[in-house]
């Protein structure tokens, strides 16, 4: 396969959509589809868009889509051929794409260029479970807006995926230390080195602080980081479903702000309404933001600084935890060491933005380690008398 036709999902305007639907389909004695959409393509997007989906995940659902769609292009099927069979190929085909060079790429090339790959690799159980789940949606979907007259992903069982009791991926105080020393090290040699350096700390800071998802801080503004006069800091996020949510902010996270701020040549403090980005790229002139992708390598390159100076130490552990670690980590860091000071599990719950306070629980640690001990306690005991 030497390259792939792109899917265009965008919004039509109306002019063109109202050219692209002269061919009627569905004549002969049918009833008119709730849906105006003439081809695989078209009814994907009018899914897309029937929803309040935020930004992102109105993009990670276009991804799911676009490589559906292209899955069915490849093997000659339109959604109303589909079988059984089909999807089921599909799951495992997720499990495990072709090999580089087919289906997948390890370099992220634009979706323009002829090398553009769907994939970077095989997806795991929790990411088949996802993409599965928006395969179903569209066909569901067609269904019952009239564009197909059977919906055979309503008989295909989706991916199971076990939830651990207990959050593991999380780093240690120690662990924490190696990051913020590798942030003293970085280099601020230039313009463009000290931006990096001022926004990468305050981005570090800012999610061990606050517990925030990745796409929450950089979909933000500098403007809603704000002060009620009260000596309390707040930082709002938009979070999944849409959903506002207001987070504490520490002195560090302020401090940092500032820091952050004048290296981009800013005043200290933004205004309510500036709508500068909050996580601003460091190339160029504009202020723009930096991308979740950007962010989240920026993250990983500092954990790896991190894990070579655990390494020096002898630190195994600490240097193990880093090289597997993501800017998600430090939201689990964030929760973890709270649940496990007392914090309140409600407290919690309204600052991660969970929907179930048994989501919030698995991030308490504490306990395990009083029954563990409670039980090592006791067979000592036993031993002694």
């Amino acid at each position: 396969m030497n390259g792939f036709a792109l899917i265009d999902l965008d919004p039509l305007d109306r002019t063109a959509q109202a050219a692209e639907l002269t061919l009627d389909l569905f004549a002969g004695g049918e009833p008119e589809p709730l849906v105006a959409a003439r081809s695989d393509s078209e009814l994907a997007r009018a899914f897309l868009y029937s929803s309040e989906l935020s930004a992102n995940s109105i993009k990670s659902t276009k991804k799911e889509l676009g490589r559906f769609l292209l899955w069915c292009q490849h093997h000659g099927k339109m959604l109303y051929q589909l079988h059984i069979e089909d999807l089921i190929a599909y799951k495992a085909f997720l499990k495990d794409p072709q090999p580089e060079g087919t289906w997948v790429s390890f370099t992220k090339w634009p979706r323009n260029d002829e090398r553009w790959r769907p994939f970077s690799g095989p997806l795991g159980d929790p990411s088949v479970r996802q993409a599965f789940r928006v395969v179903k949606a569209l066909l569901e979907f067609a269904k019952n807006a009239g564009y197909l007259r059977r919906n055979a992903g309503a008989l295909v069982k989706n991916v199971k995926t076990t939830r651990d009791a207990r959050v593991t991926r999380y780093l240690s105080p120690d662990a924490i230390g190696y990051v913020q020393a590798s942030l003293d090290l970085l280099p601020a040699t230039t313009p463009t080195r000290i931006k990096a350096k001022a926004r990468d700390r305050f981005l570090f800071v800012s999610y061990v602080a606050t517990g925030a998802r990745l796409s929450e801080l950089t979909a933000a503004k500098m403007g809603a980081m704000y002060t009620e006069g009260d000596g309390r800091w707040w930082l709002d996020v938009i979070g999944k479903g849409s959903k506002p949510r207001r987070l504490p902010v520490t002195p560090d996270m302020l401090d940092a702000f500032r820091e952050y701020r004048k290296a981009f040549e800013l005043a200290p403090h933004a205004t309510r309404d500036d709508a500068t980005p909050l996580v601003l790229a460091t190339r160029g002139q504009v202020l723009a933001a930096v991308t979740d992708e950007a962010a989240s390598n920026a993250m990983k390159s500092l954990f790896w600084a991190a894990a070579a100076l655990a390494e020096s130490t002898s630190d195994a552990d600490s240097a193990s935890a880093l090289r597997q670690a993501s800017a998600h980590w430090l939201r689990h860091t964030m929760l973890t060491t709270h649940a496990n000071n007392n914090v309140s599990l409600k407290a919690l719950q309204d600052t991660a933005g969970h929907a179930n306070i048994s989501t919030t629980a698995v991030y308490l640690h504490k306990s395990d380690k009083e029954r563990h001990d409670e039980l090592m306690g006791s067979l000592n005991r036993s031993r002694n008398s």
